[in-house]
């Protein structure tokens, strides 16, 4: 896990890996998705909320500077994952949960395990732990659409803050430093999280709409200013090109050379299966070399669906699996949502096959039920 899907993927800070190899993942789990914990995805732990996938705990770790002398907060204790591997790169760690049967099982976790200089509390953590203030560091693991007051408050100045923003399915890491009263900015990867609990996503300003699902950005024509397409997110190995696109001036591509090793881009949005009957889901590919080293390593486009409580539904829609050179072409599928779906995550990825696999002009144009 941690060669292939962190130090591969840019993660350098030789603390934060001596962390992500020790931390036992599979016991911050339940015991039926033990077998997965050491794959790089998000995994459900209840309440519709999952815990991280490992490449983003260690990448938001590195993106903090965790320092041996650091007391940081942590919003959204979840599993206790993240708590365990800040535990032994910082002096404190103090971790909320606002979910009060996630923060009572995290607790548990976390204490049997150890991990002593871990506090938790059940509460609202954009209230933060003002008791506990100032903190060097602040890490929030749910993603509010601007930064809570009282966390800023509750840094010190000088210290630093990761945090998700942005709308439901459209999310970006920020890195704010405190200078005075002031929060410097700096945007990051994007991301995605799941649903806030409770009042924090009912009050969202801008919400998605389940009953017209679409492709966000499926031309990849806009993108953010590192040269990054807007509305994708966990993009491994990925380039955006531009020349002979089959929709508009930009494209993508997806190249891996070394078997087994993520090559991907993924999108979450609402849909409400009970509303959606179908939809025409179309993608344009061009394939250069591919190959499937190992049994399930081939190239294709998964949409996964979640119900309400976000566990994942069995139905799988999938295009592909696609192998060998070719050039352009079409592939279109007609998907039927289940009636309990409420949302999904489109995938296109080589799956660990190597060579390259371009992608453009993604399209989903839902019909109702």
């Amino acid at each position: 896990m941690v060669d292939h899907d962190i130090a591969a993927e840019g993660i350098k800070n030789p603390a934060v890996l001596r962390s992500m190899r020790t931390v036992p993942r599979h016991l911050f789990v339940g015991t039926e998705w033990q077998s997965a914990a050491y794959y790089d995805q998000a995994i459900p732990i209840g309440k519709a909320q999952t815990i991280s996938p490992p490449y983003i705990v260690a990448y938001m770790t590195e993106m903090l500077d965790p320092r041996p002398t650091d007391r940081v907060l942590e919003i959204g204790t979840g599993s206790g994952y993240q708590a365990a591997v800040l535990s032994a790169l910082v002096k404190d760690v103090y971790t909320i949960e606002v979910v009060p049967e996630l923060g009572k099982h995290a607790a548990g976790v976390l204490k049997k395990l150890k991990y002593t200089n871990v506090q938790t509390r059940i509460g609202d953590g954009y209230k933060g732990w003002p008791e506990a203030a100032p903190f060097d560091k602040i890490i929030v693991t749910c993603s509010p659409e601007s930064v809570p007051q009282p966390l800023i408050d509750q840094l010190k100045d000088g210290g630093k803050m990761i945090i998700p923003l942005g709308e439901r399915y459209e999310q970006r890491f920020y890195l704010f430093e405190k200078k005075g009263d002031q929060l410097e900015k700096s945007g990051l990867l994007p991301a995605l999280f799941v649903p806030m609990t409770q009042e924090a996503e009912k009050n969202r300003r801008v919400k998605p709409d389940p009953a017209h699902p679409h492709v966000n950005n499926g031309n990849f024509e806009t993108l953010d200013d590192e040269g990054r397409p807007v509305g994708w997110h966990y993009q491994r190995q990925l380039t955006v090109e531009s020349g002979d696109a089959p929709e508009g001036k930009h494209f993508v591509t997806l190249a891996n050379k070394d078997p087994g090793r993520g090559a991907q881009l993924l999108q979450g949005m609402a849909i409400d299966g009970r509303v959606v009957g179908s939809a025409e889901l179309t993608v344009w590919i061009r394939g250069n070399n591919i190959r499937s080293a190992a049994e399930g390593e081939k190239a294709m486009l998964i949409l996964q669906y979640y119900d309400e409580i976000r566990k994942p539904i069995t139905e799988l829609e999938i295009l592909g699996p696609w192998q060998g050179s070719f050039d352009w072409k079409k592939r279109a599928l007609t998907i039927y949502p289940p009636a309990k779906a409420r949302e999904a995550i489109l995938r296109i990825a080589l799956n660990g096959a190597t060579g390259e696999l371009s992608i453009d002009d993604v399209r989903l144009i839902p019909h109702p039920r």
